[in-house]
């Protein structure tokens, strides 16, 4: 196991610095400065190993945290990533955007800042990529069936993968006209740039999957045909379809869906010209929702000039620490500060859209 005195010798939970916020508004790149090896070993050092460790009841990945957090402690990366990988294809991206319902589960949590599950696993797959420890693994053998992956999310990708690996020849269907989906189009570069996506890109092409970019199955091609040419069709589909609100005003001008507005924002980052662009600058900007999605609208906005950022949650103002009705290792509904909240804004509650006017 890690240290077993690292919990009574490391109380203080420490994670990645985010760059200054005058600074980072004004590119793209994530917010967040390079990651201290030193202070990632010492807070692997904080996980106990417990006997049951209830971090695996908060991951939905099954992840085997204690493993990973002890390899990490003793600067044993090679074996640390290979435990990652066991139960993880991409923890280059659920290292970035999972909301770490393992660190609620935490045991030390209990009475102590939980370990920095997420931190420790992130900082494992970027020195496994800086040392070239993230590698082909090509089937030994092929079993001569096809299958097609629609859709180029997360889900996809990492089915495509398993597939391709037990032998199976792999083609990957996309409408949009980069392969990544919401990975692609719906994640802000400021809190995951696009080299994590192309990096494994190449690795699943290398390992024999195929990805056809530009392709709407159902109007390219027919879901008909798409079945008559492959043994198996895996649907991987739905992540960016928006839900409207259909209150009085919605069909005005100015009132756009938060997947519209991102994914134009991201190919114009990626270097895309985009024709009649959402484009937040000088505009007085509010979000309705306060959820994650709803952040990285704030990030865009205020990356883009706009002139303020309100968002509207219809929920009251969570509370900053875990309420009696939801004890641990259940996941807690907290008040929290993400880095676009930090840069720009204001945040109101008890707020119930009833009609746009304009």
């Amino acid at each position: 196991m890690a240290d077993p005195r690292g919990f009574l010798k490391v109380t203080e939970r420490e994670t990645a610095k985010r760059r200054p916020v005058a600074i980072r508004i004004k590119d793209w790149n994530e917010v967040y400065e390079k990651r201290d090896s030193a202070v990632v070993r010492t807070q692997a050092s904080r996980c106990m190993d417990c006997g049951v460790p209830f971090c695996h009841q908060g991951c939905p990945l099954g992840n085997l945290i204690p493993e990973w957090n002890d390899l990490t402690w003793r600067d044993q990366g090679k074996s640390a990533i290979e435990r990652l990988h066991q139960t993880n294809n991409f923890p280059e991206f659920t290292g970035r955007l999972c909301p770490a319902p393992c660190e609620q589960s935490c045991v030390l949590g209990i009475n102590q800042p939980a370990v920095t599950i997420k931190e420790i696993e992130v900082s494992i797959i970027d020195q496994a990529f800086d040392h070239g420890w993230v590698t082909p693994h090509a089937p030994e053998r092929m079993t001569g069936k096809t299958v097609a992956v629609v859709g180029s999310g997360p889900a996809g990708l990492a089915a495509a993968q398993q597939l391709a690996r037990a032998g199976h020849t792999v083609a990957v269907y996309e409408r949009d006209d980069r392969i990544g989906g919401l990975l692609r189009y719906g994640i802000p570069d400021f809190k995951m740039e696009k080299i994590q996506v192309d990096r494994r890109l190449a690795q699943l092409e290398a390992e024999g999957v195929r990805f056809r970019a530009g392709v709407n199955i159902g109007v390219d091609i027919t879901w008909e045909e798409l079945r008559s040419r492959y043994d198996a069709v895996l649907v991987a589909t739905g992540a960016t379809k928006p839900r409207d609100l259909p209150v009085a005003g919605r069909e005005l001008d100015g009132v756009h869906f938060a997947m519209d507005f991102l994914i134009q924002g991201n190919k114009v980052v990626a270097g895309d010209e985009v024709a009649n662009q959402i484009d937040a600058k000088g505009k007085h900007v509010i979000v309705l929702g306060g959820g994650d999605t709803g952040a990285d609208c704030i990030g865009t906005a205020t990356r883009q000039g706009a002139l303020s950022v309100t968002t509207f949650a219809i929920g009251k103002q969570p509370p900053s620490d875990r309420p009696r009705h939801q004890p641990w290792p259940t996941y807690p509904t907290l008040f929290e500060v993400a880095s676009a909240h930090e840069e720009f804004g204001e945040r109101q509650y008890l707020s119930s859209t009833v009609e746009f006017v304009g």
